[in-house]
C-alpha cells in the first residue's frame, strides 16, 4: 500500500503523484491541510509539518526522493 499525504499547493506533491502514476503504483492521497489526524500522523512519523510524504509499507519517506522511493517500491515488491 503506497499513501501520498500532500495539500492542494503543493509542486512536490503533484511530482510524487506523476512519478508513481509513471511507474503504474496505485496509491492513496491524504490530503493533510483538511485531516488533522493525518497532519498530526506526518508529524509524528516525521517530525516535521511537510509534504509530500510517501508512506510505502512500513517506509516513510519526506519529500520526493526518487531512489529512496525507487528502494521502497522494490522492497514492497510494487515494481
Amino acid at each position: 500500500m503506497v499513501t501520498v499525504y500532500s495539500t492542494p499547493t503543493c509542486v512536490y506533491c503533484y511530482m510524487v503523484k506523476e512519478y508513481l502514476k509513471g511507474k503504474k503504483v496505485d496509491y492513496k492521497e491524504v490530503d493533510i491541510s483538511v485531516d488533522p489526524k493525518a497532519a498530526k500522523w506526518v508529524y509524528e512519523n516525521t517530525g516535521y509539518m511537510a509534504t509530500p510524504v510517501v508512506g510505502i509499507g512500513d517506509t516513510v519517506i519526506l519529500g520526493f526522493d526518487r531512489p529512496k522511493i525507487d528502494t521502497a517500491l522494490r522492497d514492497a515488491k510494487l515494481v
